[in-house]
């Protein structure tokens, strides 16, 4: 009997363990097993394989029942998930709905999830910048979080090592508050775009108007063909799952290169409950996982643990890793555990029209979305009332308009030949919000999930600093667009709560003194070397730039770390 539990146990033990197969549990799970160690990853979500599993894809508008549109239904039943831009009938899908994996709010957080293998990387905007040392140094700069215990070369080689493999299309633009990166060709601005490109190289020289970067193949090379990848189509339905990997995934990219190895175990429906700590060895030495169907519990072991379970999946489960060493969660010596939690600001946006350059309209479409401003404010010196600064992201297009008033023939003529409009222009801001001890997650006192594990309570807020970063981006983009001559500017100031960004970060920040942080500058867990957190909990600050390329670039950093650790015996 005892043979068949030690062969139980070899069974279920591996060189390294990745929770989560989203952006960076695939990095994870590509650099491990690429380097010849046997890697499980746990996803709790439904397996996705690359164009097998994307119903919709291929599919025409008249094939929707709904034309795409929810309906009322659905919608009142998702009232927090609705809200975001990729929840339609083509995608819906892959996201997760309100009744299924219930949270608590204690202040009002609208937390958008896609539990399946890929996670949201199936779902992402794409939008790829690297981050500066104006932000990495920002914290010790500005008297807020903690240094971070990394500068801008220490990951600048792993940014171009991750952009190579992935694929991003952008410009060299020279600007040193957004570095270059080893680009694809971007894509170009069109008319409107460029125009207000110009205005703004004329009248404001401390800002740049630039194409925005993206996770697109707009030239693909020889390693993204050895993927299965292609160019990208610009069908611009990347919701739906690419057929062409024409973007960035981890079901056409990373996870596919990881199993081509043969070191990748792949285990879909598992919820980790708990990294298990085994007090007498003083190290961690697996996972505890529940069965999403059965809820059948099953141990993992292995030397190494990535917890990629996406930022605030993986506080939850660091926090339910409880033992007699970690009696408030794993690595938990400072208490902080869960706190300083921060997201990005996307709560303000201006719209305007421009009456000029009627000559000219769009022809097809470009997958990067238009344009974007990289942060302007705070940037080398102090000169605002808030702290810190954000970025704007815009894009410019032409409506075809139909007169619906007639009757008749002259109806059905107006349906037919409808009248290209004026050029309309839509900006958005993304701010950089303060982590502050207040914004923090914790366990449910009381209430458990379906799988036993408790709730995850969310209390997550904006502050004054928001308020004022928020004002000043509608002034400014007012002031923007009225020297560009755009006319019936329209500031909106959203009351969406925090999350609907989709950039929750933090919680399990990085630093260089144990008292004030959880992880160190290779994102290991302080009080616990054999653990390792790469995604966005590891964050210590969160800038203005989309962060996932960032967290790909500390993954395959910190795997790589892990790797030379264990061949020391360190780990």
């Amino acid at each position: 009997m005892s043979n068949i539990n030690i062969d139980a146990i070899k069974e279920q033990t591996f060189d390294v363990i990745v929770i989560g197969s989203g952006i960076s549990g695939g990095w994870a799970a590509k650099e491990f097993t690429e380097k010849g160690l046997k890697t499980l990853v746990l996803e709790r979500g439904k397996d996705v394989q690359h164009i097998k599993d994307y119903p919709t894809t291929n599919k025409y508008p008249y094939e929707f029942e709904h034309r795409g549109a929810l309906t009322l239904e659905i919608e009142k039943a998702n009232p927090i998930v609705s809200k975001c831009y990729a929840f339609r009938e083509d995608a819906m899908h892959f996201m997760v709905k309100d009744n299924e994996h219930p949270y608590v709010q204690e202040k009002p957080f609208d937390w958008i999830r896609g539990y399946q293998v890929g996670g949201k990387s199936l779902l992402w905007a794409r939008q790829t910048q690297r981050w500066s040392d104006f932000d990495f140094e920002g914290p010790a700069r500005d008297n807020f979080a903690v240094d971070w215990p990394i500068r801008y070369q220490d990951i600048d080689p792993w940014y171009g090592y991750v952009e190579r493999f992935a694929g991003i299309a952008g410009n060299k633009d020279g600007l040193a508050e957004l570095p270059d990166g080893d680009f694809l060709p971007g894509y170009p601005l069109n008319a409107a775009e460029d125009f207000f490109r110009g205005v703004i190289k004329n009248k404001y020289p401390d800002r740049h108007v630039i194409s925005a970067r993206c996770a697109h193949l707009s030239r693909p090379q020889q390693v993204h063909f050895d993927q299965g990848r292609a160019k990208c189509q610009n069908r611009v339905l990347c919701q739906r799952g690419c057929p062409f990997g024409g973007y960035f995934s981890s079901n056409a990219s990373t996870l596919p290169w990881a199993a081509k190895t043969g070191n990748l175990t792949l285990r879909p429906f598992s919820v980790v409950e708990s990294v298990i700590y085994d007090d007498a060895k003083g190290k961690v030495t697996g996972v505890r996982v529940v069965d999403t169907n059965s809820k059948a519990v099953t141990e993992f072991y292995a030397r190494v643990i990535f917890v990629n379970a996406g930022a605030l999946n993986t506080n939850l489960i660091l926090l339910n890793s409880k033992s007699k060493r970690f009696p408030d969660g794993l690595g938990n010596d400072s208490g902080l555990l869960g706190k300083y939690v921060a997201f990005h600001n996307y709560s303000a946006r201006v719209s305007a029209e421009f009456d000029g350059l009627k000559q000219y309209t769009t022809d097809g479409r470009t997958p990067n979305d238009g344009g974007y401003m990289p942060r302007f404010r705070n940037l080398h010196q102090q000169e605002t009332g808030f702290k810190r600064g954000y970025a704007i992201a815009f894009r410019a297009g032409r409506d075809v308009e139909r007169d619906s008033s007639p009757i008749g023939a002259d109806l059905k003529n107006n349906l037919i030949n409808g009248k290209l409009g004026p050029w309309k222009m839509h900006s958005h801001m993304m701010g950089e919000t303060i982590p502050k001890e207040s914004n923090f997650v914790s366990l449910h006192a009381t209430k458990t999930d379906n799988w036993g594990v408790p709730l995850l309570n969310v209390s997550v807020d904006y502050d004054e600093n928001d308020a004022l970063m928020k004002k000043d981006y509608l002034e400014q983009v007012t002031e923007m667009f009225t020297q560009a001559g755009f006319k019936n500017i329209e500031p909106n100031a959203k009351t969406q709560a925090p999350g609907l960004d989709i950039h929750e970060m933090g919680g399990v920040r990085m630093g260089n003194d144990p008292k004030t942080s959880l992880l160190n500058k290779w994102n290991q867990l302080h009080a616990c070397h054999n653990v390792f957190v790469t995604d966005g909990a590891c964050m210590t600050s969160t800038s203005t730039q989309n962060p996932s390329l960032t967290y790909m670039a500390l993954t395959a950093r910190a795997a790589d770390y892990a790797v030379q650790a264990m061949k020391k015996t360190e780990i």
